[in-house]
Order: structure tokens, then sequence, then C-alpha cells
């Protein structure tokens, strides 16, 4: 589970939203050390689901992000119940956020997923937007990374986000016949449709400490298989040690990695 940010309105002298209580261990944190620990409780260590935005933040060089494609929306293809309604009430126009940028001084696209809007489900926009920025990418000659944070396939689009698993399967098959690398960051969660599809694809996959990946969930998977998993299953310390990903990085330390494998890749 991840630390929920919550006010802590009982303290005295103190202003709604300076406070952020950890989910976990409901240790009371002041939200500027709390950012500045990279949204990770400084007692237990959990933590925090970030939002596209502030993901990008911490990950890129300050000022480098240049957002692509931000006017985008989901259509309700299916006349779903409620998801119009779902669409229009959100505060975000869908579930990833695209643009170039640099890390590190080197150049690349990014494409990063918001759980915050329908859990991070996987639609149509999430697709359009993944493939418009890995052919800006071929175009550039830079390379993409993509951070996931997903539920999976997006139900209240049907096949239409099934769909999007082979598309941006085939645009990074493209990518890769133009020589250029692809970075996946698999972050809490990273299930069902997009682990069954881009976030496991990459030249190089790295996990975030903690974060839950697999594609059915655990106790879905216990209930069919009738049998207990091992501990820690479906976690980033797990797949690493049986080859699932490449390495497991902590948050604070991600931006320096990226820097170090896009280096790597450079042709300068």
């Amino acid at each position: 589970m991840a630390t929920k940010q919550a006010e802590v309105s009982d303290k005295k002298g103190i202003s709604a939203g300076i406070w952020t209580k950890c989910k976990k261990c409901e240790h009371v944190l002041l939200n500027k050390d709390f950012e500045e620990n990279f949204m990770v409780c400084s007692k237990c260590g959990q933590y925090a689901r970030l939002g596209a935005r502030k993901r990008i933040e911490f990950m890129t060089d300050e000022g480098s992000f240049k957002e692509t494609d931000k006017n985008i929306k989901p259509v309700d293809f299916l006349n779903f119940p409620g998801y119009a309604d779902k669409i229009s009430k959100s505060l975000l126009s869908d579930a990833i956020v695209t643009g170039e940028a640099k890390i590190g001084g080197y150049s690349v696209m990014v494409a990063v997923m918001d759980f915050d809007f329908m859990g991070g489900s996987m639609g149509s926009v999430v697709g359009e937007k993944i493939v418009r920025a890995i052919e800006a990418a071929i175009d550039k000659k830079v390379p993409v990374i993509i951070v996931s944070a997903s539920g999976g396939a997006r139900m209240q689009e049907g096949i239409i986000s099934l769909m999007q698993m082979g598309k941006t399967s085939a645009a990074l098959a493209r990518l890769a016949d133009n020589g250029l690398a692809y970075i996946s960051v698999l972050t809490d969660p990273t299930t069902g449709g997009v682990a069954a599809s881009y976030a496991m694809l990459g030249d190089v996959n790295i996990a975030e400490t903690k974060a839950l990946i697999g594609f059915a969930g655990p106790r879905v998977i216990e209930q069919t298989i009738r049998q207990q998993l091992p501990e820690g299953f479906q976690m980033s310390e797990f797949l690493e040690k049986h080859g699932m990903v490449d390495i497991v990085v902590e948050r604070k330390d991600l931006k320096n990695a990226l820097a170090k494998i896009l280096k790597f890749f450079s042709k300068e």
C-alpha cells in the first residue's frame, strides 16, 4: 500500500495542508520535509504514489520538460454507464503525461502515467500519446522513457483499450529498429494489460523499491491455483531476484540511475 496524504487538523496554530500523515505507520510529516525526501515516509520508509507531474519534477532536469499532446482527451466510445461523468469531473485529462525533457543533460522523450486518473488505466488516449511520444523520439533520434503506474486496461473502453497493447508494442518495435533505447520504469502498481505490454519491454527495466508488479493480483492468483504464494511475490525485489526486472532503484536515486543508463546508450 502507498502512503496517503491527509490533512492533520488537530494541531493548534498549524494551517491545514502543512502536514501529511503516513497511512502505514501514521507518523505525521511536515509536507516540506516529506517532499524533500521524495515523498517517502522518513519513519517507516513507505512510498507515496506520485502524480505524473510530481514524478516528472523529481526525474528530469529543472525547467527542461516540454509537454506534448496535452489536449488529447478520452471519448466514451461505448456509452459505458458513468464513464462520461468520470471523465468530465476529473482534474486530469487522462492517465498519462508526455513530453520532451533532459535527464542529466541527455535529451529524451518521456511518458509518465498517473494513477490518480481511474487507477492509471490504459485507454485509447494512453496508447495514442505513448505512440506519438515514440514517433517523436524516432524523429528526434532520442531514447524513450515510460514510467508505468497502472491497474491495467480500461474496462470502460472495452476492446479499444486492449488494442493499445499491440499498438504500443508495435511502436516500440519501430523504435528498436531505429537503434534507439527504451527504458521502462515500473512503479507501484504496474499490473494488467500495461504489465503485459510496454511496461515489460524495455531494453532496461527499472523497478522502484517496494512496487507491486504483475498481471493478476496476488489474491486472484492464490484463489485460482489454490496455493499460498511465496513471501514478497510480485514485489519489485522478488522480480529482480528472479530475473524479471534488471534493477531496483530507490526513488531518490532514480534520476541518477536514468542519467547513467542514458550515458551508456548515448552516441555522443
